[in-house]
Order: C-alpha cells, then structure tokens, then sequence
C-alpha cells in the first residue's frame, strides 16, 4: 500500500532551494584560489562555461521559449545587477580570504532587508532587524583588521558583491514571474569581452581548464536554485538563509587551502553567526 505524502509548501521549497545554492557558492573561494590564473581569467572562462550550462539546461528543459517570453526589464537589470556581482566576487577572493568574503556575504540580511522595506513597504520582523544589524556589526569588526592591510579592496570588492545580490532578491520578490535562468547566462555572457581586455584569458593553462568548467556548472546551479528560492521567500529571509555559508565557506578554505583567517573574522565571524542562528531560531 503506497503513502502519498503531502507536496511541500513553498515556505518549505524555497528553504530547500536557497539550502542548495548555499552548498554550491560554498565552494567558490576553492576553485577561485585553487587556480593559480588572474580573476578575469577565471571570469571568462568560468562565465563561458556557466552560460553554456544555463542554456543548454534550458534547451532541454523546453524552458527558454518561457523564460523569453517572460523577459522584461527586470530581468535584464538583474542580469546587470549579476554581472557587476560576478566580477567583485571572483576579484575579492583573489585580494582577501575566504573567510572575510563569506562573513561580508552575511550581511544580505540587513541590505535586503533595507532595499525590500525601502522599494516593496516589506516591513522585517523585529528579530530580522535586529540580527541584521548584528551581523552589520559583525562585518565592522572585519573591516577593522583589514584596515591598513592589503587585503581591504578584497573586503570591499566583497561588500559591492553583496549589495548586488541583495538587490536582485528584491527584484525576484517584487516580480516573481521574472525568469532565472536567462539573466544568470546573460550576467556570464557581459562580462566576456571585458575579460578579454583586462586579461589573455585564452592563453590560460589547459591543465586548469576543468576546474574553471566545473566552477561555471556550480555557479549556475547554485544562481538558479538561489533565485528560484527567491520568488518564494520574503527578502530578509532568503537573505539569512543563504548567509548560512558563512561558515562553511571558511572551513572548506581551511580544510583544502589551510587558510587560517586573523583574529578580528574570528570575532566578527562568531557575532554574524551567532545572529543568523538566532534569527532562525524557533519561536513559540
């Protein structure tokens, strides 16, 4: 006798989705400092490589002619909003650690919280403002041990990579039907010609090629399950969910990379922590 369970919400769908995307972005500080090539290098080849997957993905799925269809303004800000992302975020960890990028990345919540407050009346809950603003403290404390170091244009690189993502949350939450995976293959595709002027991306080691392949089929899953997570979530929410690789992103880069961050992410990294747990701790 078979058991029909009951579908999942899509409270529970978009928590799956957006715990995948984290498991997959967690992973790019390794293949960024694992291949010994200039970041535009990586950019062109990781962008031609996740653009080809997206599409194909799509042609197989029957999903391009809908995501066409569906195409609007929205779609291509977020495909602008991708690219300029995309760029800081491979450059950062070439300028900082892996563990400085990912407790920046922690501070989704508070931005997205803000911009969907701002631009869609979204108001967070108490506890959402309140753990936003710590993990913005959180953040501080990492700004302050890079100060005077030469690892501070990696941390700021980082922080434009997480304003622009806060941003796209919005966006999807604001317009839902906005399709997801046309602007991810769109935000790889932009920034090929700027990487064949700033680099000689062609001139790149064949042995690395593989990883920098691999890196673009993560980084398109993890884009589309993280925006497909979107359209489900309210904004703060995706935010803090998706912060949870904050610690994992750390302990792969010193498991694999033997990266050991300095003090000041070690207490900057506790309090983010700390409060993306509390956020996300059951209430009666």
């Amino acid at each position: 006798m078979l058991i029909s369970l009951p579908a999942p919400s899509p409270r529970l769908r978009g928590v799956g989705l957006v715990g995948i995307s984290v498991l997959f972005f967690s992973t790019a500080g390794l293949f960024t400092k694992g291949v010994p090539e200039d970041a535009w290098t990586i950019v062109f080849w990781r962008g031609l490589a996740a653009a080809g997957f997206t599409l194909g993905y799509l042609l197989t799925t029957s999903g391009l002619r809908r995501e066409l269809a569906s195409f609007g303004w929205p779609a291509l800000f977020v495909s602008l909003l991708g690219a300029s992302g995309s760029a800081a975020f491979i450059s950062s960890f070439k300028l900082t650690s892996i563990a400085n990028v990912a407790l920046i990345y922690a501070t989704v919540p508070f931005l997205a919280a803000i911009l969907a407050w701002i631009c869609l009346r979204e108001r967070p809950t108490t506890r959402t403002l309140l753990a936003s603003c710590a993990t913005l403290a959180g953040v501080l404390i990492i700004f302050g041990g890079s100060i005077g170091g030469t690892s501070l244009t990696g941390d700021l690189l980082a922080l434009w990579m997480t304003i622009t993502l806060a941003g796209s949350m919005v966006l999807y939450r604001r317009w839902p039907e906005t399709p997801a995976g046309i602007p991810s293959a769109l935000s790889s595709i932009v920034l090929l010609p700027a990487a064949l002027l700033a680099a000689t991306p062609l001139d790149a080691a064949p042995e690395y090629m593989p990883a920098m392949a691999g890196f673009g089929l993560v980084f398109a899953v993890a884009s589309i399950t993280l925006m497909a997570g979107a359209r489900l979530l309210p904004s703060a929410e995706t935010a803090l969910l998706s912060a949870l690789e904050t610690p994992v992103a750390p302990l792969l880069a010193f498991l694999f990379l033997a990266e050991v961050p300095p003090t000041a992410t070690f207490i900057g990294g506790g309090v983010i922590l700390s409060a993306i747990l509390w956020s996300q701790w059951p209430r009666r």
